[in-house]
């Protein structure tokens, strides 16, 4: 089953729009500042700033939404912290032209930053009601440079490849074949990796058929489910 990123018959909004408009941009300016000393892509502070990210969680954690924490949205998932989507799209070294995988759309707020920094998007995700969840929130966004798909991250979305650039938002303990074989030659893959409490965030760039480490900082993701675990 594959989804644009349109909406089916249905509220737009999954959670509802602070009372304050002028509040809210306040917010996305301090986030950006807490941000800015450890993240220097000026693309990507930008795309920051401008995602409201109070769209992309349940109401129950509104207040929180622009805190620097990842937050749950349901289903054993969560929306990553800021911080950590901002250093995995700066990590892609994205110019606006790439064509990028995410894997694990989740609330789709990182498939909303990509869509600002890169060309196209192609994000999987294996729980069909996350994804739907998500395609309306994209929509609402105006996201026109993003497609869905349910199905298991493993195994990547081999039609659409290959890929300048993957990122992988939950955790298995080594990379999955498949994603190494759909990423281009000279392209990086940003994809946290361990078990539950003892994962680091990696950065690859694949050289000759391999994958390169570049960079690695301590983190903690839900673990990838399906073909990982077995």
């Amino acid at each position: 089953m594959v989804l644009t990123a349109g909406c089916p018959t249905g509220s737009l909004c999954w959670a509802a729009d602070p009372p304050d408009e002028a509040g809210q941009k306040e917010r996305l300016q301090k986030l950006v500042e807490l941000l800015r000393p450890e993240i220097s892509d000026k693309r990507v502070l930008a795309a920051i700033a401008s995602v409201p990210r109070h769209w992309f969680v349940p109401e129950s954690q509104l207040a929180q939404a622009y805190e620097n924490h990842p937050l749950p949205i349901g289903e054993d998932q969560t929306i990553s912290q800021p911080f950590i989507v901002a250093y995995m799209t700066q990590a892609l070294k994205l110019t606006g032209d790439e064509k990028i995988l995410e894997v694990g759309t989740g609330s789709g707020y990182q498939a909303a930053v990509l869509s600002l920094t890169a060309g196209q998007v192609y994000s999987v995700e294996i729980i069909g009601q996350l994804s739907a969840r998500s395609a309306k929130v994209l929509e609402r966004f105006g996201a026109k440079n993003v497609r869905l798909k349910v199905g298991d991250g493993f195994d990547g979305w081999i039609e659409q490849a290959p890929f300048d650039g993957i990122i992988v938002t939950a955790a298995p303990e080594k990379v999955p074949g498949p994603l190494v074989a759909q990423l281009k030659e000279g392209g990086r893959l940003v994809i946290p990796l361990g078990a539950k409490w003892d994962q680091h965030l990696k950065t690859y760039i694949k050289r000759n058929g391999r994958l390169v480490e570049v960079d690695s900082l301590p983190v903690r993701f839900v673990p990838m489910t399906g073909k990982a675990l077995r």
